[in-house]
């Protein structure tokens, strides 16, 4: 099965909001076999809508449409959908119940456009939206099956995962398991990793390995399909075990792990607390480790001390040391990592500091970063040079100071994780 995805939204085209369901979508669908050549984005206009239509179905046989089920006067893309293939639209009593019971709980009057998100294609296959209004739908046609799904990622990723993608692996009637697992590597580039498996990749037939980039960091996602659960995790270990023979040392999780919640996870696992001293990053490092929930259980606290001053302040530095040492340096950032773990009384502690750019500081150019991690055996500090632009460095800065800290809590043995 061939599928291509249509996003619907004149917004997608404005650049006001940035299309993230069409990389949600496919890689769910990389996991079950099926393979997506094409991205559309289509503005609200139902004849562009229409002429976008009749080209997917020359070359998918599954076509997903994501927005355009709302209540307003430019969600049409139901609408024109049905009029294309000549059918017709009917109310889903349950989605209208559901619809009516949120006004009454919002305490808010419904009005009349709002009824019509609970219209579906008659003779559709309705999708539940546990997150939101409108419902998704999949309505078969001749050869092709058109799939539905609201625009929201928080209303259509839940969508999909546990509604559409069950009805999909169905629909191709495999009896066959099919299995991925993905593993995220960080601290080595996309080109570099491949280079290293080349030859892994060359012959890759079952499972397939497909390497993937996001934001600095690599993944590998190992998709076996066989007859059960069991035989497909035997080829998944064994092409994982070829896999980190040669980059295991860069291996940091798997699956829906971050830098940030292998972290935490670490932490957890060893008993530890961790505090942080930020200046380029401005907290970013700490709202990072925040945004997995438990974090709590760990991170004490920190203190974000952007000039030389709350340095002073906040870390107890003196005018002294800075006559001496830059901010911008090695004995800073350890000076900074050592102060806000004794401040607030961690096992660990982290510190950034740096310029970001555009402008250099002093004698340092832009982009270099110094992270300090004060533990029990001691404070070291990593020099970073960086070659981004000025927010891109400080995203950049975070993520290695995350995986300096699962280094330093991860022990000799554990490096392959």
């Amino acid at each position: 099965m061939n599928a291509e995805i249509i996003a619907v939204g004149s917004e997608l085209l404005l650049g006001q909001i940035t299309n993230t369901n069409a990389r949600f979508i496919s890689g769910h669908l990389a996991e079950i076999g099926i393979n997506v050549y094409y991205h559309t984005v289509v503005g609200d206009n139902p004849e562009r809508l229409k002429e976008t239509i009749a080209v997917a179905e020359s070359r998918a046989d599954l076509i997903i449409f994501s927005g355009g089920l709302g209540p307003t006067k430019d969600d049409l893309t139901k609408q024109t959908i049905a009029h294309h293939l000549g059918t017709t639209l009917s109310m889903d009593d349950s989605a209208m119940e559901s619809i009516a019971a949120f006004f009454e709980r919002a305490g808010r009057p419904m009005t009349d456009n709002n009824k019509k998100q609970a219209l579906v294609l008659a003779g559709s296959d309705v999708l539940v939206n546990e997150n939101g209004m409108a419902p998704g739908m999949m309505y078969q046609n001749g050869d092709h099956m058109y799939m539905l799904l609201p625009g929201p990622p928080h209303e259509l990723e839940p969508m999909f995962q546990f509604e559409a993608k069950p009805k999909l692996v169905h629909m191709l009637n495999e009896e066959n398991v099919i299995l991925s697992h993905v593993l995220r590597f960080y601290g080595i580039g996309e080109a570099e990793l491949e280079d290293r498996l080349q030859d892994i990749l060359d012959k890759q037939t079952n499972p397939t390995i497909a390497p993937l980039a996001s934001a600095g960091e690599v993944t590998l996602r190992i998709t076996a399909k066989t007859d059960t659960t069991d035989e497909a995790w035997k080829l998944i270990d064994g092409a994982k075990e070829e896999i980190l023979e040669r980059v295991g040392d860069y291996l940091y999780g798997y699956d829906d792990d971050s830098l940030a919640s292998k972290a935490i996870d670490l932490l957890k696992q060893q008993g530890k607390t961790v505090s942080a001293a930020e200046s380029l990053t401005a907290g970013l490092f700490q709202s990072e480790l925040a945004s997995v929930a438990g974090a709590s259980a760990v991170l004490n606290g920190g203190v974000v001390t952007y000039n030389e001053q709350m340095k002073i302040q906040q870390l107890g530095m003196t005018q002294e040391f800075f006559k001496e040492h830059s901010v911008v340096s090695e004995e800073t950032a350890a000076a900074m990592a050592s102060a806000v773990r004794e401040k607030f009384n961690t096992d660990i502690s982290v510190s950034l500091t740096g310029a970001a750019g555009p402008d250099a500081h002093g004698e340092e150019p832009a982009g270099t970063v110094w992270i300090g991690i004060a533990s029990d055996e001691g404070t070291k500090a990593y020099r970073l040079q960086l070659s981004g632009m000025r927010n891109t460095n400080r995203i950049r800065a975070v993520k290695l100071a995350l995986y300096y800290l699962i280094r330093t809590l991860a022990d000799e043995d554990a490096r392959k994780i």
